[in-house]
């Protein structure tokens, strides 16, 4: 399989190979990056809103705790306010209980009555005062006998305790016997007075003297809650907070609720006044009971309502609340919590699923780009390396950048450079293989070739002068002699390309032989339906050239001008100096000018496109300029005509 697999790629083109190899390494880190993001970004909204809705858990038992904290505040002021009221009218009247008591003692002490009449005085005027709805004035001596008192008097009430425990009537009569002369002392205490009716613990209020003559402790007594004015409305105001705090919502079925430490429902949407201190969660724990110990937490378990099907966790933050003795309750399920979260993640895993599909997709067009830019330079490479191997030497890679590939197209093109030098190199020296060749046939056969030549010549001159123009054969012998001249000349310029003399150089005026060549040129038969004109740059100055050669270059590429002319033109043979390195003579026709297929070819000896022509003028002309270390160029346009321009050196040193 693995096999197959690479034997698959392998045999891919590169492009779809780099499809295939490089989208892997991005698709897939792009999945499981958007994997991992997804689960973190999940993880964390789970943690988010867990911990927002804790927050929220919390936030809303502190929430009413203040709220109870500020009817409780509000009320305590109150409170405190008629305590502290309600302990100075308690003064006021054990000072005028104290006034009554020691009045009769005056009585007694001025002998206007004995002690028993004065006691009995004192104790009718005692018994008649009332203290709010249920208080009263009483007396007792410092050992706890009741000397005045609605319903216990003569008994002694020492060992008294109220509903704490504490011995209050042995306090009161320790410190009034150890009271300054004038002092008013107080006690207060919880009492529940059975006959009174009471179901629960009430604030009782002591006012109390020692009036030391008759041992006796006077003392005003009576219930604070009595002197409140508004109880109902208290309670009005309790019950508006109940039910503001039992309409709050906590998610969709959380509410708030709150107990005493015994367990006892204080508020509560449906359990108001039961225990539930035995209650237990679905798997057994007694719930209720840890958080009436602990008072303050957290507290998670199971809970299955009426109509569940399946127990759901139920999460409680709780809060105890001093004054009252309550723990004040925030109850939500957590489901509830996870909802939101459940929510989120959806979309959180929409959006990656999403996101990651179109960033694949992104990724896999990029990659199809990039594979693109990297493979086409390579084809067209291969390309060019086709038509090079097809031998079009020409052709040349494009060098469009600076990396990798560009230095190969650079290399490559530096290649293919060398190798048609070499090429050209070769085709030189095959070249002048044959012109060695051709020399040195030449040399041997150009003397038996111009002997014959020349008696042919010979006798037909003979006989051209011994018949008249009107002979019928005067013409064939005429024909004869042209042709054996014709035949002459390609042996003469055979002999010129294949021993070329080396030039004799001399200072020489171009403008002054081209003056001479053009002015001869122009009276060839092949030249006079040509007009000629002559455009020569005064300041031209002399060079080192052999005049014969450059003689017989003006005149090739003249006779050559007026040959593409049959029908007349003109042409315009001119000179200029190109700085203080060239001298540039131009030969420009309106002719027909030359095809592109045999513009590389036009140099080439025994290359001609005219009937008559040898194909070594041009040759002979290139060879005679590189000689002269010039150079000649030739452009042509079909229907325009052709420029031919020869560049020789001014400074012919510069270039040997």
């Amino acid at each position: 399989m693995q096999k197959h697999l690479f034997n698959f790629v392998n045999n891919l083109k590169l492009r779809w190979k780099m499809v295939v190899l490089v989208l892997p390494l991005v698709v897939i880190p792009i999945f499981i990056v958007g994997g991992v993001i997804g689960y973190i970004s999940t993880k964390q909204a789970y943690l988010g809103l867990t911990q927002t809705s804790k927050d929220d858990l919390q936030h809303m038992a502190g929430f009413t705790v203040d709220l109870l904290n500020s009817h409780y505040q509000q009320f305590q002021v109150y409170k405190q306010d008629k305590e502290k009221s309600f302990h100075q009218e308690l003064a006021t009247v054990s000072e005028l209980a104290y006034n009554v008591v020691k009045s009769q003692y005056n009585q007694q002490k001025a002998g206007h009555m004995d002690q028993a009449t004065a006691t009995r005085e004192a104790h009718d005027a005692l018994l008649k005062v009332n203290v709010g709805k249920t208080g009263y004035i009483y007396a007792m001596n410092s050992k706890g006998q009741l000397k005045v008192h609605i319903a216990q008097e003569g008994v002694n009430v020492s060992s008294s305790q109220d509903e704490t425990g504490r011995y209050f009537i042995k306090e009161m009569c320790q410190k009034a016997v150890r009271s300054k002369p004038g002092e008013v002392l107080y006690i207060v205490y919880p009492w529940k007075n059975d006959s009174l009716g009471d179901k629960a613990l009430r604030k009782k209020v002591v006012a109390y003297r020692y009036f030391k003559e008759w041992d006796w402790i006077v003392a005003a007594g009576g219930y604070l809650e009595e002197t409140y004015e508004d109880v109902a409305y208290e309670r009005r105001s309790f019950e508006a907070l109940r039910e503001k705090i039992k309409s709050k919502k906590v998610g969709k079925t959380g509410y708030i609720y709150a107990m005493d430490t015994s367990g006892n429902f204080m508020i509560h949407p449906t359990g108001e006044g039961k225990n539930f201190l035995n209650a237990t969660d679905f798997s057994g724990q007694h719930f209720i009971r840890e958080m009436c110990e602990r008072k303050n937490g957290w507290i998670r378990y199971p809970w299955k309502n009426a109509g569940d099907a399946t127990p759901r966790m139920k999460i409680v933050r709780y809060e105890y609340f001093e004054p009252w003795n309550w723990i004040v309750a925030v109850g939500s399920y957590e489901e509830e919590f996870y909802q939101e979260a459940n929510a989120i993640k959806g979309r959180i895993m929409e959006s990656m699923v999403v996101l990651t599909i179109l960033v694949s997709l992104i990724a896999v067009g990029l990659v199809l780009i990039a594979s693109r830019v990297m493979t086409e330079p390579i084809s067209r490479m291969t390309d060019v390396i086709r038509k090079v191997k097809q031998g079009r030497l020409d052709e040349t890679m494009a060098v469009e950048n600076q990396d990798e590939l560009g230095e190969l197209a650079t290399a490559f093109n530096r290649m293919t450079k060398i190798i048609k030098h070499n090429k050209e190199l070769e085709a030189n020296l095959a070249q002048q293989g044959k012109m060695a060749s051709l020399g040195v046939l030449s040399s041997g056969v150009a003397h038996e070739i111009n002997n014959p030549l020349g008696v042919i010549l010979g006798y037909a001159a003979y006989i051209e002068k011994k018949l008249s123009p009107e002979d019928p054969n005067y013409k064939f012998i005429h024909e004869i002699k042209r042709e054996s001249k014709r035949c002459k000349k390609i042996v003469q310029d055979l002999l010129s390309y294949a021993r070329t003399p080396q030039p004799l150089l001399e200072q020489t005026d171009i403008n002054d032989l081209l003056e001479q060549i053009v002015d001869f040129a122009a009276n060839h038969t092949d030249m006079h339906h040509v007009t000629v004109q002559k455009k020569f740059d005064p300041g031209l100055p002399g060079i080192m050239v052999d005049g014969d050669q450059l003689r017989q270059v003006a005149i090739n590429l003249i006779l050559n001008a007026g040959a593409a002319m049959q029908k007349g033109g003109e042409l315009v043979v001119s000179t200029e100096a190109e700085g203080d390195q060239w001298v540039s003579l131009k030969f420009r026709d309106n002719g027909a000018g030359i095809p592109r297929e045999h513009m590389e070819k036009i140099f080439e000896p025994f290359f001609t496109t005219k009937v008559k022509g040898t194909g070594l003028g041009l040759a002979i002309t290139r060879q005679i300029v590189e000689q002269h270390h010039g150079k000649i160029g030739i452009a042509s346009e079909i229907g325009s005509g052709t420029t031919v321009e020869v560049r020789l050196p001014i400074n012919r040193d510069d270039y040997c």
